[in-house]
């Protein structure tokens, strides 16, 4: 595999290329101007299976560097390297993900020979990024007749506390059964609803269905706390409220046992409508979680006017927060301020054992995520919990 070095630092390119060479690859090309290393790439960008790039380069910094790339087409991996505070490393690496490179990593100045052969090692052997593919558009006529004709599915994700393991409850997490396409998932149609005065249709649909599922799991022993997604734009009509009641009403469920997820990624149009549909369904005992929470728009106004009950932390923060410092400091005063007032907290995006560790160190409440398991159909969920139990023991010791 041929390698492209750029890095205007003398010393630091003669370094790097050395301790590449060190460790077996021997083709490898060493540019001190972005200029000369573009110019390599736009004669035989596919001959090159990966680029060190370093960030602080006169002429052209590597932020420019990387949106060339983009501009070639540029398939191979990408490893990012400065001496600059590790902040602006981690936004610089976030961009080149944005971008679609296939970012391996980041190293500090001066580069550890560690540090670069666990970037080479852990992840030269992974396949490459999927071409992204762009979203089929739907009609809202089809989108109509899905819900009129029963096509929507719930999928369900455990959510397990982190105190002890148990599991407390779901998040509903809604997929089309398209006829042709298979399953779709909700970032392909719930625009689309929301935009078309389709979405109180389709959330009546999701609530309902998880309802009579959550009263199906307490007939046989399973009383599991059912998370429903509504958008903003259900929190206008100011008989919502007593809808909800009147759908758990239906299906026999207490409405304690109903938690609404409330999303900060669209601006409130109505503020006074909103606050007072979501106080009433807390009188009413419906639990509300503020859901993504970071991600959105005036996070700590919602949580300083709204009844919130539960705080859910978004992935992006969550996952790697135990080697991230920015993302645990981000993780640690969201549960700090969440105790403080009184909150529940969840975390979402638990993908491995160190984030689950994390988390029960920082005083977590509940966690979700793939470490606990994947969103899954109403069928596997009883054989799952059975499964959990065996996990649980594991985690926490017999007496758990």
């Amino acid at each position: 595999m041929k390698i492209l070095v750029v890095d205007d630092e003398t010393f630091a390119l003669k370094v790097l290329v050395r301790q590449l060479q060190n460790l077996g690859y021997v083709d490898v090309l060493a540019c001190e101007r972005a200029q000369q290393a573009l110019d390599v790439l736009e004669a035989e960008a596919q001959a090159v299976g990966l680029v060190f790039c370093d960030l602080q380069m006169p002429e052209m910094d590597g932020v420019e560097f990387v949106r060339h790339l983009v501009r070639l087409s540029y398939t191979g991996g990408l490893v990012l390297v400065s001496g600059e505070e590790e902040r602006i490393l981690q936004s610089a690496e976030k961009l080149a993900h944005a971008h679609r490179l296939d970012v391996l990593g980041a190293l500090h100045k001066p580069v550890s020979p560690e540090h670069l052969q666990q970037v080479l090692e852990s992840n030269l052997l992974r396949s490459p990024l999927a071409p992204r593919t762009p979203a089929k558009p739907y009609e809202p006529a089809a989108l109509r007749r899905a819900i009129e004709t029963g096509e929507l599915v719930n999928f369900y994700q455990p959510k397990v506390s982190l105190a002890n393991g148990a599991a407390s409850g779901v998040e509903v997490l809604v997929r089309w059964q398209h006829p042709q396409d298979g399953l779709v998932y909700p970032d392909q149609f719930i625009a689309v609803a929301e935009e078309t005065g389709l979405i109180d249709a389709l959330s009546r649909n999701v609530l309902s269905a998880a309802l009579h599922q959550a009263r199906a799991w307490r007939d046989i022993g399973l009383d599991l706390h059912v998370a429903v997604n509504v958008s903003m734009d259900n929190l206008r009509p100011l008989e919502f409220p007593e809808a909800i009641v009147e759908e758990a009403g239906k299906a026999g469920i207490a409405v304690s046992q109903l938690v609404l997820e409330v999303t900060e990624s669209r601006l409130m149009s109505d503020v006074r409508t909103t606050l007072d549909i979501l106080t009433r369904l807390r009188l009413k005992r419906v639990g509300l979680a503020i859901d993504d929470f970071g991600t959105g728009h005036s996070s700590l106004t919602q949580l300083r006017d709204m009844p919130f009950a539960e705080l859910k932390i978004d992935r992006g923060f969550v996952h790697g927060a135990y080697c991230d410092s920015s993302r645990r400091a981000i993780v640690e005063a969201s549960l700090n301020m969440a105790r403080e007032l009184g909150m529940k907290t969840v975390a979402e995006g638990v993908e491995d054992r160190a984030d689950w560790d994390f988390l029960r160190a920082a005083g977590c409440g509940m966690a979700q995520g793939y470490f606990i398991a994947k969103p899954m159909r109403a069928a596997e969920v009883p054989g799952w919990v059975a499964s959990w139990e065996s996990r649980r023991a594991e985690l926490f010791g017999r007496s758990a």
